[in-house]
């Protein structure tokens, strides 16, 4: 059995679907297929889940109309029944008035919608092409989410119950994003969500292979808007997938596959609109090759902490106790490089504001005895993701060097303990300039004087 995902654009319009069916029928194994959003049908459109989102917040009809007129052409283009578009308006709306819960679940309801009636018009319209297909609500198949206020994942009892999508011999259109608590309250994991949706899937069934259609041929190696005619990835780990993923890689979730790589099922990145195309595989281990460096990434909106005291380095507990701080505040960190009497704490900058941030410094001084405590902000993360890192050296001076002849300052080094990554901080504004400078130095050939 192969689990597909198709998302946000392999899902946008009509002639998406039609597109998509054909992709499902040319694998009598393709069984259950989850489905994203209506996404974008051309770079100036939005997405339905961005709609969704506005129609929340905004409380005007204006986005809420635009929703249903793309489910509107959708139903009218592929002669689904009317009905189908009468129970998005009605359950759009009755979201939308809801007061029954927190913010957030109300918030979660009215997201799913995207997702929801995506796979009731997908598994409507296979129907009418004589296909056996079922729209699979999560609810019924057991995606069992966990309960407020832990962040929204599986529970852990919920593979056990998706198993039995194995016996069925019809074809599932499983809506990705969401699940259902215990208590029958909706909840959404993270924007991507649906690419998690398909791993959890695959792994429970015990997939031979999980397929994530997008909408390019391969992953590639660097940003093919920063970098013109970028290497291809045709095979990659899913160490190496999972770091360029985390760090701006936008591909495929970076939480979508610890649930496959558990099971070692392997995934293919395909393109829907260039199904025989042979994609990008992603798997346990691959052979090394003379390139150490496999992807190179960036990602902006990091904040720095930078804390000093004098003989930190002898005081037991510090690290704890300020990593302390940071948890009561409700945020998360993403790179702790220190020395001696310093340490920096990486932080994504969405998580702060001025009150936040004063609150922090007040405490790491007061409570821990720092002499100095700051917050920098408009930083990058660059990444250089590849197993055959460990391996080679003087790349840290290579990389380092491409870095100084851009004329930039690195504000912050820092290598994972797996030694498949190493993560430069930078600022901002010379995130392309960098970019292009590493990429040059670990992926063009080396000129070789005659």
């Amino acid at each position: 059995m192969i689990v597909c995902k198709f998302g946000g654009t392999s899902m946008a319009d009509a002639a998406q679907f039609h597109q998509v069916k054909k992709v499902i029928e040319q694998d009598p194994r393709r069984q259950i297929i989850v489905v994203s959003a209506p996404g974008k049908r051309f770079p100036s459109d939005q997405k339905v889940t961005d709609l969704l989102i506005q129609s929340f917040y905004e409380q005007t009809p204006e986005a809420s109309r635009r929703v249903i007129e793309r489910f509107s052409a959708i139903q009218s283009q592929l002669g689904l029944p009317e009905e189908l578009l009468t129970d998005v308006i009605n359950e759009l709306q009755k979201r939308l008035s809801s007061t029954d819960g927190e913010l957030s679940e109300r918030l979660d309801a009215v997201k799913a919608i995207g997702e929801e009636f995506s796979a009731r018009f997908f598994a409507a319209f296979l129907q009418s092409q004589g296909v056996q297909a079922v729209f699979a609500d999560p609810r019924d198949i057991g995606i069992v989410m966990t309960s407020p206020p832990e962040r929204a994942t599986l529970h852990e009892d919920s593979y056990a119950r998706l198993k039995a999508l194995n016996e069925s011999s019809v074809i599932h259109i499983v809506p990705g994003f969401y699940g259902y608590t215990v208590n029958g309250k909706l909840r959404t994991f993270e924007r991507g969500g649906s690419d998690i949706t398909g791993s959890i899937l695959a792994a429970a069934v015990g997939a031979e292979l999980y397929e994530n259609f997008t909408d390019v041929d391969f992953v590639y190696a660097a940003n093919p808007n920063i970098i013109e005619n970028p290497i291809q990835v045709e095979e990659i780990t899913f160490r190496e997938m999972r770091e360029l993923s985390y760090a701006g890689f936008t591909v495929i979730h970076d939480e979508a596959l610890m649930p496959v790589y558990r099971k070692q099922i392997p995934v293919a990145i395909k393109n829907t609109n260039n199904p025989l195309a042979p994609g990008t595989k992603i798997v346990g281990f691959r052979p090394l090759t003379e390139r150490p460096v496999t992807g190179l990434t960036a990602d902006q909106g990091f904040s720095i902490l930078y804390v000093s005291k004098y003989l930190m380095n002898r005081e037991l507990g510090f690290g704890r106790k300020l990593l302390q701080i940071i948890e009561e505040e409700g945020i998360s960190y993403e790179h702790t490089p220190s020395g001696l009497d310093d340490i920096s704490v990486i932080i994504r900058s969405h998580y702060l504001d001025a009150r936040k941030e004063q609150r922090i410094v007040n405490r790491v001084l007061q409570e821990l005895g720092a002499e100095v405590a700051y917050f920098r902000h408009g930083l990058s993360m660059i990444v250089l993701v590849g197993e055959g890192m460990r391996n080679s050296t003087g790349l840290a001076a290579r990389a380092t060097a491409a870095i100084s002849a851009t004329g930039a300052n690195i504000e912050m080094i820092n290598q994972g303990s797996s030694e498949v990554s190493l993560v430069f901080g930078v600022l901002e504004e010379d995130q392309v300039k960098i970019v292009r400078a590493l990429y040059n130095a670990f992926f063009l050939p080396v000129k070789v004087k005659s």
